[in-house]
């Protein structure tokens, strides 16, 4: 895992050095750079598989025509490599890097469909000869490794994170109310925007080639239904083996490197799963680790159910527990290890401390509820489309039940509802502030420089997969907006503020393949209770064929007895105490007014209704981690 950043078009070797500095943290272990008269790249490297110098980037081909930075692992390349040496190709490293090089020599642009990884790469190819020079950028299906870039004249720069982008000097910094409007709504900010005006993320799933003839932005790679052929049809208890060889593979895939790896175990069935998956492949102890807090109002802390499962899969397991004193010794580094506001990530970056005291890869549960209808969301969308937010859970199990039954859904969201419609009841069951109040909190400057937009307009470019049910393309709504945007992100970027690497085997395209291969009934069993928040898996029916793998591995009152409950900091009681004097400085009338993004009245609202313990503490959290971010990161 690295950061990679580079100029094309309009080189510049001390703003790229500059940009490389400020991701320093994302590679620790080498620094590279090359430069010609078109471009400049440079990679900071975290040494993961050939640590040699061998995996040194940028790196070459054999020709000197083409450059490579990469970030990211793949793997699949030792299948690659064993294709690529059965066509003649010889190979001078053991690195996952120069598979992915010789891929693009063999296939040109079709490379990306060969590529089962995390990844966000810069190609520089100049086979063609002077003045037909192109640069290929390409991020991963999930929008695991993230890739930003903003138009430089006719050429481009591109960083792994915005933080090296505003080191170069060639960007604007100022914030893009339309972005502002929409972190509010939601609680971070969706792809293609960023909160830095005229910077913008890569699409996952998509490469950009810029040559003479322009700017181009493709798709490699979409979601589909039913391309694990006949997975449908079969029956469930064959489909429950077919998963747990499809999950055994991507695990054990994720495993490959040449430094220690661990994972983080939460106490719930995905990482518990990928936990019990990791150990058998071992054959031997696992580290695993888990985070912990002094108990709060509102807290959720499943630490100590992480400790048994890890006694009971017998693996070298820590448990940290984070005080007020902890939290605030690492404010500071966690609001610039954030890269863009968000309303989330501290869990992420503490349990991230944690593993890289020990492992340099971790892997982590994440995308199992996504995949595999864990969240209530979904439930909660059909309620909201069919009767109403207050409807009876009789009367949703009922729906439910009839978009789970036999095989696939009978029929896609068009035929059921305007998409307009599914997309505003989608966005009301997971947001912040939301479009109307969100568009209230900014300033008058800013307001009037802004388009007040509603869920359906803030989420259209997540709703993809219009030939799927209800069910299914909620799934992937949540994919694309939450986990890719919010989740994900955050992941990535409080892992690598301590240069570790994290690896999520749910989120693989053979996985994600064989979840839109099921029928609904064979990942979410409803029941009275699936829309209650205290019930056991088992009563609740979520995630039906993850547990029934996972039952190979965990006793039965795993399932019968522990409560679904996610995992939540004491947030509140911190903002009222250790806090508290950072939430007033942040959000007081003068700062308010001194920032000019929010308007002063509005965020006294926000913060004297938190405190009457009539709005929940993400409010006024996002209000000081967005100011806080402002000075630490954008400000000059």
């Amino acid at each position: 895992m690295c950061g990679i950043a580079g100029i094309y078009g309009q080189p510049d070797p001390s703003a790229v050095r500059a940009m490389i500095e400020a991701m320093r943290h994302r590679g620790p272990d080498d620094r590279g750079f090359y430069a010609d008269d078109k471009i400049v790249l440079s990679q900071a490297r975290l040494a993961i598989i050939d640590t040699s110098t061998g995996g040194h980037q940028p790196m070459a081909s054999d020709n000197g025509l083409i450059q490579i930075v990469y970030n990211g692992e793949i793997y699949n390349f030792q299948a690659k490599r064993q294709l690529l040496e059965s066509k003649g190709y010889t190979f001078k490293t053991a690195s996952d890097t120069e598979v992915v090089l010789k891929l693009y020599e063999e296939y040109g642009e079709e490379f990306f469909s060969h590529l089962r990884g995390i990844f966000a790469l810069a190609i520089y190819d100049k086979r063609s000869g002077p003045g037909r020079e192109k640069l290929l950028l390409g991020r991963d299906p999930f929008g695991i490794k993230p890739l930003l870039y903003s138009k430089v004249g006719a050429g481009v720069v591109f960083a792994s994170e915005l933080k090296g982008l505003l080191s170069s000097g060639k960007t604007s910094r100022r914030i893009d109310p339309q972005a502002l409007q929409q972190l509010l709504s939601l609680g971070s900010i969706y792809q293609p925007t960023t909160l830095v005006e005229g910077v913008f993320a890569l699409p996952s799933a998509h490469y950009l080639r810029v040559d003479r003839a322009g700017f181009h932005l493709k798709r490699y790679w979409s979601y589909g239904l039913d391309r694990v052929s006949g997975l449908r049809q079969l029956p469930y208890q064959e489909q429950v083996t077919a998963f747990a060889d499809a999950l055994k593979e991507s695990v054990k895939l994720q495993m490959i490197a040449d430094v220690p790896v661990g994972a983080f175990l939460s106490g719930g069935v995905d990482s518990s799963l990928i936990v019990a998956l990791m150990a058998r492949e071992a054959g031997g102890h696992i580290k695993t680790y888990s985070v912990g807090f002094e108990e709060g109002a509102g807290a959720v802390d499943e630490s100590h159910e992480a400790a048994d499962i890890a006694r009971l899969l017998e693996t070298d397991h820590t448990r940290v527990v984070v005080t007020a004193d902890d939290m605030l010794a690492n404010f500071s580094r966690f609001i610039r290890g954030l890269d863009q506001p968000s309303v989330d990530g501290l869990n992420s970056y503490f349990v991230s401390q944690a593993a890289a005291t020990g492992v340099t890869v971790s892997l982590s549960g994440t995308g199992g509820d996504e995949l595999f209808l864990g969240y209530p969301w979904f439930a909660g969308v059909k309620n909201s489309l069919d009767s109403g937010r207050g409807a009876e859970r009789s009367r949703v199990a009922r729906l439910l039940s009839h978009f789970s039954a036999n095989g696939r859904n009978p029929g896609s969201v068009g035929d059921l509802v305007d998409p307009s419609a599914f997309r505003e009841a989608f966005g009301r069951q997971y947001h912040c502030f939301g479009p109307s109040f969100g568009y209230s909190l900014l300033s008058r400057h800013l307001q009037r420089q802004v388009k007040q937009r509603s869920f359906a307009e803030d989420l259209e470019s997540c709703d993809e997969f219009s030939e799927a049910g209800l069910l299914d393309r909620s799934s992937v709504m949540c994919l694309n907006g939450y986990t890719r945007n919010q989740l994900l992100r955050d992941i990535d970027a409080c892992s690598m503020t301590h240069s570790l690497e994290v690896r999520v085997p749910f989120l693989d395209t053979a996985i994600a393949d064989f979840a839109f291969s099921l029928p609904v009934a064979s990942k979410i069993s409803i029941s009275d209770r699936t829309l209650d928040p205290s019930a056991s898996y088992s009563e609740s029916g979520v995630k039906k064929i993850v547990c029934d793998v996972a039952r190979r591995y965990l006793p039965n009152d795993f399932f019968d007895a522990r409560a679904k409950r996610g995992f939540a900091l004491p947030y509140a009681d911190w903002m009222r105490g250790p806090l508290a004097e950072i939430l007033e400085d942040t959000t007081s009338a003068k700062s308010v007014a001194q920032a000019g993004l929010f308007d002063p009245a509005a965020v006294a609202r926000v913060n004297a209704e938190f405190h009457g313990g009539q709005r929940p503490w993400s409010h006024p959290w996002l209000l000081m981690i967005t100011e806080l971010w402002r000075r630490q990161v954008l400000a000059p």
